[in-house]
């Protein structure tokens, strides 16, 4: 689904080859008729604010938004099951889904990271949008905190959930969200940074930290495609095991 293809690139760290075709995926949303007009409305918008940025200016957005804190973080396990031994459970299990649908991940990046996610639904057929309504709930969370935090971004999230007709009640989210602390404040990160637990074991594979493996911003914007696709193995399922 090419609609789920572009917004993945929206999510994804912004590149110098994206930010150049800015015009091309502007067009490419405003004549996509299959796209419901309040999400294409908004996807323009978004790509518009976008090119009046400078490239550097809208890399240090995305990393000081995306890169401080967790509580809009784009890695969906890291809302479902924080830093527990079920994450990793979850991400090995979501790997094995990959590989079944011929999908191979680059060491670039988790398997829970949302543009990846939305790369894999894009190859779903009829079913894509049904991935995106499997995590609908974390959805309207980063929704309701990116637009607590002002941001652009909250304008994709809400695309993303009209494409796959989810109609949220967000009142109750957005209050709680209103009385959330921030976790990306100097303070904020000082505390996380002093309660984390310090390990002198060799780490336990299936814990899948992200300070092993999450990616710096240098990694995701060299020329390492974030998927590429391999001959698919027989399978006889293409479901991801709902965690």
């Amino acid at each position: 689904m090419k609609a789920l293809r572009l917004i993945a690139t929206l999510l994804d760290y912004p590149t110098q080859e994206v930010y150049q075709h800015l015009d091309l995926i502007g067009n490419m949303i405003r004549e996509d008729t299959s796209l419901p007009l309040v999400t294409r409305e908004s996807l323009t918008v978004f790509v518009s604010q976008a090119q009046n940025k400078d490239l550097l200016d809208w890399q240090s957005e995305y990393d000081g938004l995306f890169e401080r804190g967790r509580s809009v973080s784009l890695h969906l396990f890291e809302h479902v099951h924080g830093e527990s031994r079920d994450r990793g459970q979850a991400m090995v299990e979501l790997i094995r889904q990959y590989r079944n649908a011929g999908l191979e991940l680059s060491v670039r990046e988790l398997p829970d990271y949302l543009p990846v996610y939305l790369e894999f639904a894009a190859t779903q057929g009829d079913q894509a949008l049904g991935w995106v309504v499997d995590v609908a709930h974390v959805l309207t969370l980063l929704q309701a905190r990116l637009e607590e935090r002002e941001s652009d971004y909250a304008l994709v999230i809400g695309a993303l959930l009209r494409l796959a007709d989810i109609e949220l009640d967000l009142t109750e989210v957005r209050e709680q969200v209103a009385k959330e602390e921030r976790d990306d404040t100097p303070e904020a990160l000082d505390k996380i940074w002093e309660e984390e637990a310090v390990s002198f074991t060799a780490p336990d594979d299936t814990s899948c930290p992200s300070s092993r493996y999450k990616p710096s911003p240098t990694q995701r914007c060299d020329d390492v495609s974030t998927v590429q696709w391999v001959e698919a193995p027989v399978s006889t399922s293409q479901n991801i095991t709902r965690s």
